[in-house]
């Protein structure tokens, strides 16, 4: 008789869909491991062996990966398709070590590489999550063969896709038809042991999305994180429930009166952590060029509400040329009448800022928190990657005499940070180095934004205001170190003494999903050609079996 579960008796379970709830944070883990451990042949996490070998000749696929049993005591594995040859793994195990992330977005990546054994080692949960959503796409760029590359991107764009805020009904149909063909690439490249039972839920996540709602509302992450803070309630290893209830009661009425009491500060988030809006870092006052001062003036003017400065096409050099005295006599002549318009805080950019003006070494506003690239040369994060979305004139060619207006992405790095003196306030602005937008930024096949950082953009325009910076980071192209791969960085929001988690709003690392190209009549090699392959010994125990199957 089968057994019947004990909440079908409950009157409303057998109209309930959704019955079960699959956690997305360990199906990401366990599926990242098990990648990074066939990839990377990690003793004890790798899913390709010598059993996994003569699996596949018992089940008559794939010959041309069957051991070959050599005279000795060794059997040699050939080199499969999704395995990387030992120049690969130093590649991508030190792309991975020398990336620098911005603060506050995970920990630290170089810790969990292990050079010597070319190994990952210590992967937590979160650690599985920022490898999945960004960073192991980009490690094994140029590493494997086409095909395997891109089946894995699809995946790792799955995973990024449903781990999003709001999602698009639409597109979740969408989804759920990419990633039946991403599994059936999978099946087609990687080997059958590979296919464990966590890598066939990945087929039901979707339809649990369209059921239950996102994937941030229900997974583990929150009471992962509330069981460290429980665990560190523990002070007598003996009595640990004692001490979580005690510790915890403690807290409580401590938070009741901090409540009752409302100048007194909440307890929770260090004064570290707490949300700074328009704070500065490490400053200091010194004068600048008046012709730099005047840049930066002129970028606030036109970007002041109350100031219309657009011009066209063959008025921009005279129109930066001549705006400032001309906003200056413009407010003057205003002034003079009965009855005007002008607000304070035009009055005030009308006498153009002070000469000395206050340079940070570091810049917190909107939930990032900005550095100079000077500060992030002698740091381990990077936090001077800058991009900007701005409205940029656009011509066919010189004879084009009807110019548009478009929005574009620039993207740089930040040399300096000044804050601006107008007396009754100050603004704050970023001095940048700028990417030439022609030819230092191209977009690739699987979508991923490159960048030649060494290629500079007009220098006659370096400012942008700190209110319109979103911070990106960028990671070592592994096979041309020329280009860097643009990822972006997701702000730290505080609400009235309560962090906002965002662990959930990592944006894509690809403008699209990686195009499918591959043809069901093309003859698939399973075999690399250039890449080495494994011996292993040999226990005369079992040599007979192995002949057997090897036969």
């Amino acid at each position: 008789m089968e057994k019947k579960s004990i909440f079908f008796d409950l009157p409303y379970w057998k109209d309930l869909y959704g019955r079960h709830n699959l956690d997305v944070m360990h199906i990401e883990k366990n599926v990242c491991e098990s990648l990074i451990g066939t990839l990377l042949n990690i003793p004890g996490k790798t899913k390709d062996g010598e059993k996994t070998r003569l699996d596949m000749v018992e089940m008559g696929i794939r010959e041309s990966l069957k051991p070959i049993i050599e005279s000795g005591r060794r059997t040699f594995l050939p080199p499969a398709c999704y395995v990387l040859s030992r120049y690969e793994k130093r590649q991508f195990c030190s792309t991975l070590s020398e990336i620098k992330v911005p603060m506050g977005y995970s920990s630290n990546v170089r810790n969990l590489v292990q050079m010597k054994d070319l190994r990952l080692i210590n992967l937590k949960s979160h650690d599985c999550h920022t490898l999945m959503q960004q960073l192991l796409p980009v490690a094994i760029r140029g590493l494997l063969p086409k095909q395997v590359c891109t089946v894995i991107v699809r995946l790792c764009y799955f995973f990024n896709a449903i781990c999003s805020k709001v999602i698009d009904p639409i597109k979740i149909d969408e989804l759920q038809e990419e990633v039946v063909v991403t599994l059936c690439l999978l099946e087609k490249y990687f080997p059958p042991a590979f296919f464990d039972v966590m890598v066939h839920l990945i087929v039901h996540l979707p339809q649990e999305i369209k059921l239950c709602g996102p994937v941030w509302l229900r997974w583990m992450y929150p009471m992962e994180r509330y069981m460290k803070i429980l665990k560190s309630y523990v002070r007598n290893r003996s009595r640990p429930e004692g001490c979580i209830i005690e510790c915890y009661v403690v807290e409580e009425a401590v938070e009741f009166f901090s409540e009752y009491l409302e100048s007194t500060p909440m307890i929770g988030i260090p004064k570290s952590l707490e949300y700074r809006q328009n704070v500065g870092m490490g400053f200091k006052v010194t004068p600048v060029e008046y012709k730099m001062l005047c840049e930066a003036h002129f970028y606030v003017l036109q970007n002041t509400p109350e100031v219309d400065s657009r011009g066209e096409k063959w008025l921009q050099e005279e129109h930066r040329r001549c705006f400032i005295r001309w906003v200056r006599q413009r407010i003057e002549t205003e002034l003079a009448k009965p009855e005007h318009c002008i607000t304070q805080t035009l009055r005030w950019l009308a006498n153009e800022p002070r000469r000395d003006v206050i340079r940070y070494s570091g810049y917190g506003i909107n939930g990032y928190t900005f550095h100079t690239r000077e500060h992030d040369l002698r740091s381990t994060t990077q936090n001077s990657g800058v991009t900007v979305e701005g409205e940029s004139l656009h011509v066919s060619s010189a004879k084009d005499k009807n110019p548009v207006y478009a929005n574009m992405s620039y993207y740089g790095v930040i040399e300096d940070i000044w804050e601006l003196n107008y007396t009754s306030f100050k603004v704050a602005v970023f001095r940048c180095k700028w990417v030439n937008n022609k030819t230092g930024v191209k977009v690739d096949e699987n979508g991923f934004t490159l960048v030649d950082l060494n290629k500079e953009g007009d220098s006659s325009d370096q400012f942008i205001m700190a209110s319109q910076a979103k911070q990106v980071f960028y990671v070592s192209n592994p096979n041309d170190g020329r280009w860097s791969v643009v990822l972006t960085s997701k702000p730290k929001l505080y609400d009235s003494g309560d962090v906002c988690d965002n662990i959930e709003e990592t944006s894509s690392f690809s403008q699209r999903l990686p195009e499918c190209e591959d043809d069901q009549n093309e003859d698939v090699s399973y075999v690399r050609e250039d890449c080495e392959g494994e011996y292993i010994e040999v226990d005369n125990s079992k040599m007979n079996k192995r002949k057997k199957f090897a036969s």
